[in-house]
């Protein structure tokens, strides 16, 4: 099982991470589009890296086009040297209509169409052929040679697809090269949604699932010090309470019959009660969705959920400490392999 680190921090900051955590034995590493650009933080990693997976988990795909992120994923996988997985999410709608102001509808449809179109483009600039791709959502027909980047010599990126409902799920598998299972997942919802999806899509496409890789993202809280284990235990409570108060994570409640939990963090979180969320996650909830103790214990925890089912974990720690972060690999390495 391959072991990916988080580049979630300051861009200014990343090359000399980055480079550490190579250092370290991390397999890869992921940015995620929260308060800074993932592609950039994509990009000041690969020229300080040489080994390392490096992808985006996630780039919100819905608020960028196919031609778009046809180009960031060409430059990034030339810069990392063939290193570079482009992973891509929906979002949910209020974000991209009323944050990124750009259209929403029929999000699992459009997310096949959005890569089946990047794979097109990508396929144009590989081979010469003529850009013809017309879909229900995107339209490319027009690639004049001044315009398009030589063969990459590395080949084109693989796309992951990020999904916590059935229908994004089974379109990760059907036409996605590899899947990220979201952090808002637990030990039952990753066998009755995610995987069971995973195996739809699959055959809906006729891939093997040898051929396709799962990676995932788990809270984790955990730290070398007493300290550290409770900030980083009240940050995993306030992440979950965040993400329950999501309807579209709303089937994710419903395996462990916590539906009303989703209502009662929507209500906090559009009241601004931010402070208020943590007092939603007890240590039963908290304990389900996180792994939760000293390095050591998470990594048993993680081995336990995820060996066998997945082929890539990438833990999710709330501090930007590299010492930890090492610890952590090693730990988790001589629990699942």
């Amino acid at each position: 099982m391959k072991i990916d680190s988080s580049l979630m921090f300051d861009p200014a900051r990343v090359a000399g991470m980055a480079s550490q955590l190579e250092e370290a034995g991390f397999d890869g590493a992921y940015t995620f589009e929260g308060q800074s650009d993932p592609f950039i933080t994509v990009a000041a990693a690969a020229m300080n890296t040489e080994r390392m997976a490096l992808m985006t988990s996630i780039a919100v795909a819905f608020s960028r086009n196919p031609m778009n992120l046809a180009y960031l994923g060409n430059d990034l996988q030339n810069l990392s040297e063939g290193r570079f997985i482009l992973g891509l999410g929906a979002q949910v709608k209020a974000h991209i209509e009323r944050r990124f102001s750009m259209p929403w509808s029929k999000p699992a449809a459009r997310m096949r169409e959005m890569v089946q179109a990047v794979r097109t483009i990508w396929g144009c600039w590989q081979t010469g052929d003529k850009l013809k791709f017309e879909g229900e959502f995107y339209h490319h027909t027009l690639m004049s040679p001044v315009f398009a980047p030589e063969p990459n010599k590395y080949g084109p990126p693989k796309i992951y697809i990020a999904g916590v409902g059935p229908l994004m799920t089974e379109v990760a598998a059907e036409v996605g090269d590899g899947y990220f299972l979201h952090p808002f997942n637990t030990a039952l919802s990753t066998d009755e949604l995610s995987l069971a999806a995973i195996t739809r899509g699959l055959e809906k496409s006729g891939k093997s699932r040898a051929d396709y890789e799962v990676s995932a993202q788990v809270i984790t809280a955990t730290g070398l010090d007493e300290e550290s284990m409770q900030t980083a235990i009240a940050s995993a409570r306030n992440q979950i309470a965040f993400y329950a108060s999501t309807p579209a994570y709303l089937p994710v409640l419903q395996c462990h019959g916590w539906e009303s939990l989703q209502a009662d963090a929507n209500q906090m979180m559009r009241a601004g009660q931010w402070t208020q969320l943590n007092d939603l996650i007890d240590d039963d909830i908290l304990n389900t969705f996180a792994v939760v103790g000293t390095p050591a214990e998470v990594a048993q925890k993680i081995a336990a959920r995820y060996r066998g089912k997945v082929e890539r974990i990438s833990p999710v720690v709330y501090q930007p400490d590299v010492a930890l972060l090492a610890e952590l690999r090693c730990q988790i390495s001589s629990a699942v392999n």
